[in-house]
């Protein structure tokens, strides 16, 4: 009751509180609601208003359900016993890492990394922006199966937000976000091993802890100058010419922050990234205090397009690469169509396919040919090519199908690594 009325006497309080079915009232603490049944056994204090001195009388109704709490999202970090553990020695892993990079910055820096660790940390980014192309897919899992077999932890960096920066499905969240899920379900198909693959999506993660995240890309940016990030731009497939807005601009800031925001220890992305690399181990001096432990930079090869004098794939032009989902009659289309020259071991799309891909994947590839009337076959594996003792003969016939590489024996041996 308010202070300016007069209380109720407590033989009025009483045949008031009898004869109600229920007396509600406003307690001391206003989240709390009471009633007080239809009860004669109680007594009222003359000195606190309505305070009620029988608790047997008095039913307290329980306060609203709190809201069910959101389900944990599952952090960047990763409990150790849920991976593999390699029983690699420590030249072993170096030996199959190594065999993953065209460029390596730095090896004695990666040998230090997995002697000190069980599990480094590697990283590596895609934009969800449309096909996916047979290196993105097949290279792509054949590098992480390399890595996670060393006991490496292989976060994928789903880069949501970044395919919007960049403009990507028309800037649609939604669309970003289902191309993404396709390409994980791609890389499952296709035999990538997902016992130490994490996959962490940007936008989730950023959201998560976005003082740590964002505190970073200022950081990064301030310390550096407009030219300096704008020579990464090339990591988006622009030229450092090329208009651009000022949401790419950020770009660069942000990729180079995720390193760090996902605690990276190995940096596992193309050659046509390296620039933005380089700027996260620059970072790592420019900042104070600096930052000991630089990532080390393990930059994969681009596989070549199938059109000549192109050095990458492009998937604006669908004849210059092969894509995951195409027929076999693309496949065998595009491939009958590729440039590749006779006797040219280097910058022969086909050959690059070979070492890259077929090897890689398969071990080995059999060519059937015809020499003089006769068939014969070549298994050519990776560490050289094997052929049947009957052919020992017909070595000299080779030069006909192999002109650059010269007389052979049957003691030579064809390093498709080096040809």
């Amino acid at each position: 009751r308010p202070a300016a009325r007069p209380l109720l006497s407590l033989e009025k309080f009483k045949s008031v509180a009898i004869q109600s079915a229920s007396l509600e009232f406003c307690p001391p603490f206003p989240e709390t609601k009471m009633s007080v049944p239809p009860d004669p056994r109680f007594s009222v204090s003359r000195t606190a208003r309505f305070s009620l001195i029988h608790p047997s009388s008095v039913t307290v109704a329980a306060p609203p359900a709190p809201k069910a709490a959101a389900p944990v999202r599952q952090s960047a970090a990763v409990a150790a016993e849920d991976l593999f553990v390699s029983d690699m020695s420590v030249a072993e892993k170096m030996e199959v890492a190594l065999s993953v990079g065209e460029e390596c910055i730095q090896p004695q820096e990666l040998e230090k990394l997995f002697e000190a660790k069980q599990h480094p940390v590697v990283y590596d980014g895609f934009e969800p922006s449309g096909r996916m192309h047979i290196a993105q897919g097949v290279m792509r899992a054949i590098n992480v199966n390399k890595l996670t077999r060393c006991g490496c932890l292989f976060k994928f960096w789903v880069a949501d937000w970044f395919a919007q920066l960049n403009n990507k499905m028309g800037g649609d969240l939604n669309k970003i976000r289902t191309v993404g899920q396709y390409m994980i379900e791609i890389w499952r198909a296709v035999g990538m091993d997902m016992r130490n693959v994490r996959f962490l999506w940007a936008s989730e993660e950023i959201n998560a802890s976005p003082d740590e995240y964002w505190s970073r890309v200022m950081e990064i940016a301030r310390l550096n100058n407009v030219a300096r990030i704008q020579r990464c731009c090339t990591i988006m497939g622009r030229k450092d010419s090329d208009e651009m807005s000022a949401a790419q601009i950020m770009y660069p800031c942000m990729q180079c922050a995720d390193i760090f925001y996902l605690k990276a220890d190995i940096c596992q992305l193309g050659m046509d990234q390296r620039k933005v690399n380089m700027l996260a181990r620059e970072y790592c001096d420019s900042r104070k205090p600096k930052i000991k432990h630089k990532p080390v930079i393990l930059s994969h090869h681009m596989l070549m397009g199938l059109k000549e004098g192109q050095e990458k794939m492009s998937k604006s032009d669908p004849d210059s690469a092969i894509f995951m989902e195409d027929e076999a009659s693309d496949v065998k289309r595009k491939i009958k169509k590729a440039f590749c020259p006779p006797a040219q071991a280097n910058d022969n799309p086909i050959l690059d396919y070979c070492k890259h891909i077929l090897f890689e994947f398969y071990g080995q590839m059999t060519i059937n040919y015809k020499v003089r009337c006769a068939h014969a076959q070549i298994i050519v594996a990776r560490g050289g090519a094997r052929w049947p003792s009957k052919l020992t003969k017909l070595m000299h016939a080779w030069t006909t199908v192999f002109p650059s590489l010269g007389w052979l024996t049957g003691k030579d041996v064809l390093d498709v690594r080096g040809a």
